[in-house]
């Protein structure tokens, strides 16, 4: 009886206990996610994060991004005219194709503000067909002069006369991921200004042989772009590839397509590279690079085995261009490049980033392993080999 009489006051206790923590929670203003469902709730988690977006890195590039109006003066085109390699015959009775040769030629691009006193780094296919250059900053236009240019790179310099400008700042290229988001600024079909679009880095070091076959070089144009798919079209060439800081992450260079409009493949020359080019032209001028002349492979267990190799590392000489700095200088086929100027050279893009932006007439000094012995031997950069 005793039990039972127990049971029924624990019972009638927590009873009141419950009804006065009901009542309590009850008088209570809970968080508004309370009351929502599951769904909303993870809505309003993800909502709460900041979006990404470029609206910083636009405010930043725009401003410092140009348009390039190129024109070719009477006199340039009668001097381009006059140095066409006809006969009299053709000069005077075909005057159709010559006519078109003589016509002034003309183009537009993009460019970008790399210094507050005017410096503007652009392509070199941008500028190089007229000497009459306009830039246009922000509606207003400016006269410009060709500072100097490098078409291994397909790198310019010009310059307005102009103080307090926006510029952009270099990034480290070298830091850049596959993956990352960047975005294009430029002037599409030279009408569209101040356009931005959003891609991501689709992938590094990128060797498409354009430069060669666009100027129809014999020498290797200096190629490691930045590809990405941010739209890029006709007008783009020249402008700013940036990071989400803003930081100019390359120069739009080129697009691959099959119809001569953004197909989802963008280019551009990686700012590293175009610093250091614009140093040198700024100092020198007009570039023109010169080549070691020697042909060959990374070394790799295959080379190893074929050659009866003493090392598995470095570059594999296999053929040297006749009349090369390489052959006057006397590398032989079957040396081993280990090191250039004292850097290390386990790979050919080791070796290639000593020689890639030399200039002609410069001297690279190789440590070569021939037959077991390590020598030394200075190389001096012939052009176009």
């Amino acid at each position: 009886m005793n039990k039972i009489i127990s049971l029924i006051a624990a019972g009638f206790v927590g009873g009141v206990m419950a009804i006065f923590v009901g009542n309590y929670f009850s008088n209570q203003e809970l968080p508004s996610s309370f009351n929502q469902s599951p769904q909303a709730i993870l809505a309003s988690n993800t909502a709460t994060q900041v979006p990404f977006d470029f609206v910083k890195a636009a405010s930043i590039a725009t401003p410092a991004v140009v348009g390039i109006t190129v024109r070719e003066s009477a006199e340039q085109a009668s001097n381009r005219f006059n140095n066409t390699e006809v006969s009299p015959f053709q000069r005077f009775f075909d005057m159709g194709n010559l006519g078109e040769r003589y016509r002034q030629r003309g183009g537009s691009g993009s460019g970008v503000v790399i210094s507050s006193d005017g410096y503007i780094v652009t392509n070199n296919h941008v500028v190089e067909g007229g000497d009459i250059i306009t830039v246009d900053l922000m509606g207003e236009e400016f006269s410009a002069k060709k500072i100097g240019t490098d078409p291994s790179t397909d790198i310019a310099l010009i310059k307005i006369d102009v103080n307090g400008l926006s510029s952009l700042d270099f990034a480290n290229s070298d830091n850049i991921e596959v993956g990352e988001w960047v975005a294009a600024v430029g002037n599409p079909f030279s009408y569209l200004n101040s356009t931005v679009t959003a891609g991501i880095v689709s992938a590094k070091g990128r060797d498409i042989d354009l430069l060669q076959r666009e100027n129809d070089r014999d020498d290797r144009s200096i190629e490691e772009f930045i590809q990405t798919d941010a739209a890029i079209n006709p007008g783009n060439s020249g402008g700013a590839l940036v990071n989400t800081d803003g930081e100019l992450v390359g120069i739009n260079t080129a697009i691959a397509t099959p119809t001569g409009v953004y197909a989802g493949y963008g280019f551009a020359v990686p700012s590293n590279l175009v610093k250091r080019v614009v140093e040198d032209i700024k100092e020198n001028g007009d570039i023109e690079r010169g080549r070691l002349g020697i042909e060959g492979r990374t070394i790799d267990n295959i080379i190893v085995q074929e050659n009866n190799l003493s090392r598995n590392k470095g570059f594999f000489v296999e053929n040297l261009v006749k009349g090369s700095g390489a052959e006057k200088s006397g590398v032989l086929p079957g040396d081993i490049v280990i090191a250039a100027n004292g850097k290390r050279v386990d790979t050919f893009e080791d070796l290639l980033d000593v020689v890639e932006i030399a200039r002609l007439g410069d001297k690279i000094t190789l440590d070569i392993v021939r037959k077991k012995r390590e020598i030394k031997i200075p190389v001096y950069l012939k052009k176009g080999i």
